[in-house]
């Protein structure tokens, strides 16, 4: 907190000193004046808390550096007690509060009462000084909550209109098709609606990635990585739109192997959003380097382009969550300006930061990720060679009580050749495992009545199925969530939406590696 002022003013020295010695303490700054003209410099440049004031001085005496006192705004409110050797007559003391005094003091002063009115004046202005904190930091407080309202009303406008931008596109493919499903066209429109809904679906990824972190339920995989296959995934995911821009890509990379202690998709969706981030706002046919090498014992991964830049003003606040340039909003392309935000976020996790550097705009822009760097683990033995994959069709068992994705899903395992049943609840699910015999089960853990997670420890309970393979079909995905479906006795975990080439996958990877299965089936 910062200190109180006391204004002492006596036209002798030793009074001065003598006032000094009885009232300092901690906190207090005494300031001192032998005149009124002095003092009235020091009342210029000083918010005080207290004047004690001698009377009797040459030339501005007392009584009228008071009223110069009261007639001045910044000083009219400044308590002042007079210090006085006079007579206590009654004409004086009018005179003396007529001038401003709030009380008088009379030499020879008694040290014990001149400390206790001075330490009423000094509470009393450390409960000003508080109060004005008080009103400083709820200022700033309401200022913040109304730039946060502001910015919620911007997010939710620009989140309307970016879902509706993948929305539309698929709407409109699936009335094309519908009408006419063999038009020549039809790949063409496949292969839209297929990166619009990718598009929806990592817009909806992003927003799950922010709540989490906001909630500290976001859980890393930390291991040792090389620094090149991260930077191969994350390019292998960027590279499309940095090719559909035109975009001149130069990549360059250490020759040394440089290893991290890191989550390989995490990391890999940093550089991602970086890269996409510099691929939206440079014009077509701009060029973008991702410059990845040692300094020291830090990693330094760049992404530079040539592109819009970053007005000075801004460079402090890119990294808010929702932040969007103005003038670049057009150029975006999609986006919640929540991408520099996540990516933030996500580098702190694992103990790297994220700067940014551009010369304004039109010149560019350099973000730069650095990361401790982290000895090369020792070599794995070889894996052993993987086994031919098992064939044939599979018995499945659907369980969704959303029909559209239970249809969905027995449609693809239809294309993939295998045999299925659609149940839509949990009791349900009993009855037809017990029938039907399914290899393996996809259960979704939102069922009505009798949830996924109880369905799976009955069927676990029962000796005839325990040869089956349940696979939690979810849209619960993080680490904890994994974890309550093994403990209930789950084998996999899927997270909705699921993709054909997922699905097909891990059946697959459960007819090499189930030992219940044969090449010929179960």
């Amino acid at each position: 907190m910062a200190p109180v002022y006391f204004l002492l003013v006596d036209d002798l020295e030793e009074n001065l000193l003598s006032l000094d010695a009885l009232l300092r303490r901690d906190g207090l700054v005494l300031l001192k004046a032998r005149s009124g003209d002095e003092a009235l410099e020091l009342l210029l440049t000083h918010d005080v808390a207290l004047a004690l004031v001698d009377v009797q001085m040459p030339g501005l005496n007392g009584f009228e550096l008071a009223e110069l006192m009261r007639g001045n705004e910044r000083t009219r409110r400044i308590p002042i007690i007079f210090v006085t050797a006079g007579a206590s007559d009654t004409q004086r003391r009018f005179q003396g509060y007529g001038a401003g005094a709030v009380d008088f003091i009379y030499k020879p002063i008694e040290p014990d009462i001149l400390r206790s009115k001075a330490e009423v004046f000094f509470e009393l202005y450390r409960q000003r000084q508080q109060l004005a904190e008080q009103r400083d930091t709820l200022r700033q407080q309401a200022e913040a909550l109304r730039d946060a309202d502001r910015r919620k009303d911007d997010f939710l406008a620009t989140l309307a209109h970016e879902l509706r931008n993948p929305l539309a596109p698929l709407r409109h493919g699936l009335d094309l098709l519908r009408r006419n499903p063999g038009r020549d066209q039809a790949a063409d429109i496949h292969a839209m609606m297929d990166r619009q809904l990718t598009q929806l679906v990592r817009l909806i990824d992003d927003l799950l990635d922010v709540s989490r972190i906001s909630q500290g339920k976001i859980e890393l995989r930390l291991a040792p990585v090389p620094l090149s296959d991260v930077l191969r995934l994350a390019l292998e995911t960027s590279q499309p739109l940095i090719a559909a821009a035109g975009h001149n890509l130069t990549v360059l990379q250490p020759q040394t192997p440089l290893w991290l202690q890191a989550d390989l998709s995490r990391l890999a969706q940093i550089i991602g959003n970086l890269l996409n981030n510099a691929a939206k706002y440079t014009p077509a046919g701009g060029h973008i380097t991702l410059d990845a090498h040692q300094e020291g014992e830090t990693a330094v991964i760049s992404v530079i382009d040539d592109g819009m830049g970053i007005p000075a003003d801004m460079l402090e606040s890119v990294f808010q969550l929702f932040t969007q340039i103005d003038a670049h909003r057009d150029q975006a392309q999609g986006g919640l300006g929540i991408g520099l935000a996540l990516a933030q976020q996500l580098a702190a996790l694992q103990g790297g930061q994220i700067s940014v550097e551009s010369a304004g705009p039109g010149q560019g822009s350099r973000f730069t990720i650095r990361m401790q760097l982290i000895e090369a683990p020792p070599l794995a033995a070889p894996a052993p060679a993987a086994s031919a994959p098992a064939s044939g069709p599979r018995r499945i068992l659907v369980v969704d009580d959303t029909i559209e994705v239970a249809q969905t899903v027995g449609w693809m395992l239809d294309e993939m050749g295998h045999d299925y049943e659609l149940l839509h609840d949990g009791h349900g699910a009993l009855d037809a495992a017990r029938r039907y015999r399914p290899d393996i089960i996809l259960l979704d853990i939102g069922l009505p009545g009798l949830n996924g997670y109880e369905v799976c420890r009955l069927l676990r309970q029962e000796a005839a199925l325990q040869g089956i393979q349940i696979v939690a079909q979810t849209g619960w995905g993080q680490e904890r969530d994994k974890e309550r479906a093994a403990e209930a006795g789950f084998d996999h975990h899927l997270v909705k939406p699921v993709s054909f080439e997922a699905l097909e996958a891990l059946i697959a990877d459960i007819a090499q590696h189930d030992p219940h299965w044969t090449q010929s089936g179960p």
